[in-house]
């Protein structure tokens, strides 16, 4: 491996993922071919997450995987806070989930318990969800301030929905859920995940599913109690205003920053005053993203990494485009 090769926007070979609750949108709405599973419940798009390193898809850098591009390019590839804070770790996860059936309920621990039972990030996140099916639904946080007692009441006695949030959902929704907060993706929705670079999880509640084999997932319900924030909030969903032609932010946390880019034809972004990498995730149509004379095309269901070092990026579209921007605050 040698700095010979220059850095340039990168885009990764995505995983697939079977999930018991996946469904086919990924083909049907994304174009993507996840042959030969059953059916795709998760793609990660960018990942360094270990044992699922998405390698680099083409380019003089194709078959890197995220911790040998940052070894090799350090601060050029991340930015020098960001490889001050993580070294070597790729600080966040990107995908695309398909829900054909409800998800479990669940909760992800914070950066402090996760580091010192997992020894991995925390697992907060943000949903922008790009097609529902009619009366879908889902559930993010208490629907009002409870304690861990009355939890385990409620859980035990198979009513812990009645404590819950459930909001109806439609397309362009935007959900921030820090880690600790209650959650699950309902039935019908097809949406972007941005998260801290975890895949930790605790299971709450499984609707008593079984898989093929006729076993009932794991439930991890002493490790929740010490992950979830009981308090309720008064509003769960992102506000913000839609609007064409005008970056508009979405989520704005200690962990990454996403804007929207709804364009009709193209727009030239400079990051100069961000010492961070640059994700753009592709939700509608297509583009070209530029950056000195280095480009690759995106389009439905793609993400690219435009690396620090090129802190102006020009992106040019035919037929308009929308896409969240994600960067390290």
């Amino acid at each position: 491996m040698s700095k010979n090769i220059p850095l340039y926007p990168l885009k990764f070979d995505t995983i697939f993922k079977e999930k018991i609750w996946g469904g086919t949108k990924i083909k049907e709405l994304l174009k993507k071919d996840f042959s030969p599973l059953k059916n795709c419940g998760e793609t990660w798009e960018i990942s360094g997450v270990k044992n699922n390193m998405t390698p680099v898809a083409e380019g003089g850098l194709k078959g890197w995987t995220l911790p040998e591009l940052i070894e090799e390019y350090k601060e050029e590839l991340v930015g020098s806070k960001v490889y001050e804070q993580f070294g070597n770790e790729f600080p966040l996860l990107v995908k695309f989930i398909d829900a054909a059936d409800d998800l479990s309920i669940q909760v992800h621990p914070d950066d402090k318990l996760a580091k010192s039972r997992h020894n991995s990030l925390g697992k907060s996140e943000m949903w922008y969800i790009l097609q529902v099916d009619r009366n879908s639904k889902l559930i993010s946080g208490f629907s009002r301030n409870t304690s861990k007692k009355e939890y385990v009441e409620y859980l035990k006695s198979g009513k812990l929905t009645e404590l819950l949030n459930i909001e109806s959902v439609e397309s362009g929704d935007c959900f921030y859920l820090p880690a600790g907060r209650v959650h699950t993706i309902g039935k019908g929705l097809l949406l972007a995940e941005i998260q801290q670079s975890s895949d930790v999880t605790y299971r709450i509640y499984d609707f008593d599913r079984v898989n093929d084999e006729g076993n009932k997932r794991e439930l991890h319900t002493e490790e929740a109690l010490e992950a979830l924030d009981f308090k309720a909030h008064s509003e769960y969903k992102t506000r913000y205003k839609q609007s064409i032609n005008e970056v508009v932010p979405l989520v704005k946390s200690q962990y990454f920053q996403t804007n929207l880019l709804d364009f009709t034809t193209g727009i030239i972004r400079e990051h100069y005053d961000n010492d961070s990498f640059v994700i753009y995730t592709c939700l509608e149509g297509e583009a070209e993203i530029s950056a000195q004379g280095h480009s690759t095309k995106i389009c439905i269901g793609n993400a690219v990494l435009v690396p620090q070092k090129f802190p102006e990026v020009h992106i040019h579209s035919k037929s308009g485009f929308k896409m969240l921007e994600t960067f390290m605050p």
